[in-house]
């Protein structure tokens, strides 16, 4: 089974239209097809949104080894993922950098406290 047929059985498995999943993952309905029937590849950041918001192991995803199931699904992840698609353009954008500057505070400080 390829990655894209893993994608459409998780989905199929998890009793989610493409609709469905494909606003979970905060793809269009169509560009999820496209991946399902393997006619565009699915990438490192959709094998991640996938696993964050819905439990499916990115390992078995991406080669179908392991359990289909390795977590429960992040619920807070989800949550933002979801505030997050209310955004117009410009505030996901303002959000990014935001998000990005206290990651990088968050990293200098503990760097700093370890030395």
């Amino acid at each position: 089974m390829t990655v894209n047929e893993r994608l459409a059985y998780a989905r199929k498995k998890l009793h989610l239209t493409q609709a469905q999943f494909s606003e979970k993952i905060c793809v269009t309905t169509g560009f999820l097809s496209s991946m399902e029937i393997g006619d565009r590849k699915v990438n490192s950041r959709i094998i991640k949104l996938i696993n964050l918001t819905t439990g499916i192991s990115a390992k078995w995803l991406e080669t179908g080894k392991g359990e289909m199931f390795a977590s429960e699904p992040d619920r807070e992840i989800e949550e933002i993922v979801n505030l997050y698609r209310q955004l117009n353009p410009f505030f996901k954008g303002y959000f990014k950098r935001q998000l990005l500057e206290i990651i990088n505070y968050e990293n200098s400080t503990r760097t700093q406290k370890e030395e």
